[in-house]
């Protein structure tokens, strides 16, 4: 995939503060520390489109991104464009804050959940070193009851030697009851193409993309 524009749009708490309706919306969730924020950049091509902490819990807003990326064609130049938002969500498991702040989190991820009209698919992404937590399995099924299309791709595979890389990808597909894992890592950028595929087909459920 050649992206062709990434920026971020904006943050918020609740749905006055959303975007306008436009173009299909990806959610990107996980556990806080799960690298989400390294995953936005490597699918976007940016360095530091969404900011990386090492302190996990530190995304506490919906973070808007809007994204145009063509498909690359077998001779290397550009064949059909899509355009997509990533919705990057606060991480679970952990947050840095206080219990207020933390209590006020789910709500502020189920309103967009179940409120988003342009909403077309929750990705989920697991640490693909430590496996599917029980939190990863809730956050699965909980999308699967809203009836979102449910992509899961487990993160920082580098971090396992490459011959136990495909055996983790099925045992992490068996815990969260799904038919496929995607493997990925955006620090040897693997993955990304196989992601990116995933999502335009997600988006596609949507019908054509404004381009």
């Amino acid at each position: 995939m050649i992206v062709l524009a990434a920026e971020f749009l904006k943050s918020a708490t609740d749905a006055r503060g959303w975007p306008p309706p436009g173009p299909p919306e990806l959610a990107f969730c996980g556990r806080s520390n799960v690298g989400k924020s390294s995953a936005l950049n490597a699918l976007a091509a940016r360095k530091s489109l969404a900011r990386v902490s090492r302190t996990p819990g530190r995304t506490r807003l919906i973070n808007f991104f809007d994204v145009r990326a063509a498909e690359k064609t077998r001779s290397g130049g550009r064949g059909e464009e899509h355009h997509v938002v990533f919705a990057d969500l606060p991480g679970y498991g952990y947050a840095a804050g206080s219990r207020e702040e933390r209590e006020t989190w789910r709500p502020m991820i189920e309103e967009y959940l179940t409120g988003r009209e342009t909403l077309e698919a929750l990705v989920v992404l697991v640490d693909g070193e430590l496996g599917a937590q029980p939190s990863d399995i809730e956050m699965v099924r909980w999308g699967e009851a809203l009836q979102h299309r449910v992509v899961v791709a487990a993160t920082k595979l580098d971090k396992l030697a490459r011959n136990r890389r495909n055996q983790q990808l099925d045992r992490i597909a068996g815990q969260l009851a799904v038919p496929r894992v995607v493997g990925f890592s955006a620090r040897e950028h693997f993955g990304v193409d196989d992601l990116w595929r995933e999502l335009v087909t997600a988006g596609e459920t949507a019908g054509p993309s404004p381009v």
